[in-house]
């Protein structure tokens, strides 16, 4: 007979309620000196997980397949996979837990970022590269930061996880490919991503984008479209949505400043904007994901 795969929040917690954080971190002594070192297969169905290996040794189950972990390293699970681990008593390291929503790139998007995300992955740390050391550092400090509770540690939290995930990325890609670089349409992608960010306040259609990439609006929204599956249109949206809400959350702005702050010229088009990509206004919005995250 088949033995089920329990579908945990965490280590040990089961499902019912709905998660009120979008990041946690603890020390992996503290959780798995519980289970006697040994995290029995399970899954998440809502969580990435990233655990970062600093001392000892001991095992990652895949989908029944050990991989055996030797620091420094980082484990990166994906949502939905059985999973589990056996832990050397001298263990030590992190394991940080955070939904998928607050990730730069979904698991399983077109974006190489997604597709790597949509896999586990076991990536050794080589303490005499810097992107590696770097990848260390700041995981370190993501823990410290979280322990914390100093201000400005949502925005500081945030800004970790993604340079650690985006290094990890690069340095797992590099040992496969044997490679760190990109193709062409990789690459536009990259700088496309860093005009949104610098003009999305400015909200620019496609077609300044495409002109200032040297590319049609029609190349532009094809490339758009095989990495990430969504138009170009709705990458430039997706950000101003996503400053939108982390705003809502993590300031205590009103909503009529976050509006300007945003460039629109008029806070009742921002709140129809909101409302047609969410299907709430953004006070509402705002009152839940507080709620959620204990604020």
């Amino acid at each position: 007979m088949t033995r089920a795969v329990p579908t945990y929040e965490l280590y040990g917690e089961n499902t019912g309620q709905k998660p009120d954080f979008w990041l946690h971190c603890e020390t992996i002594p503290s959780r798995s000196s519980l289970h006697h070192w040994e995290i029995r297969p399970h899954r998440h169905e809502s969580f990435f997980q990233i655990l970062y290996i600093d001392a000892g040794s001991g095992d990652a189950i895949f989908d029944g397949i050990a991989h055996p972990i030797t620091p420094p390293a980082v484990i990166t699970v994906p949502p939905r996979l059985n999973h589990g681990f056996q832990f050397s008593r001298d263990i030590d390291g992190f394991v940080i837990t955070v939904l998928i929503s607050h990730l730069k790139a979904a698991p399983g998007d077109r974006s190489r970022l997604g597709a790597w995300l949509a896999e586990p992955h076991l990536t050794l740390l080589d303490t005499n590269d810097e992107d590696a050391a770097y990848v260390a550092r700041t995981l370190r400090r993501l823990g410290e930061e979280f322990a914390s509770h100093r201000n400005g540690r949502n925005d500081l939290l945030e800004a970790y996880l993604t340079s650690a995930l985006l290094l990890t990325a690069r340095i797992a890609q590099k040992a496969d490919e044997g490679s760190s670089a990109g193709d062409e349409s990789e690459r536009r992608m990259e700088m496309l991503q860093g005009l949104i960010q610098r003009h999305f306040r400015s909200h620019k259609p496609a077609a300044f984008y495409a002109e200032s990439l040297g590319i049609s609006p029609a190349h532009l929204s094809r490339i758009v479209r095989s990495k990430t599956g969504h138009g170009a249109h709705e990458l430039i949206t997706r950000k101003l949505l996503d400053e939108a809400k982390r705003e809502l959350v993590f300031t205590f702005a009103t909503v009529q400043e976050i509006s300007y702050r945003l460039g629109f010229v008029d806070p009742a088009y921002f709140s129809r904007f909101f409302v047609k990509q969410t299907g709430e206004t953004p006070r509402a919005w705002r009152i839940t994901e507080r709620a959620k995250l204990g604020m």
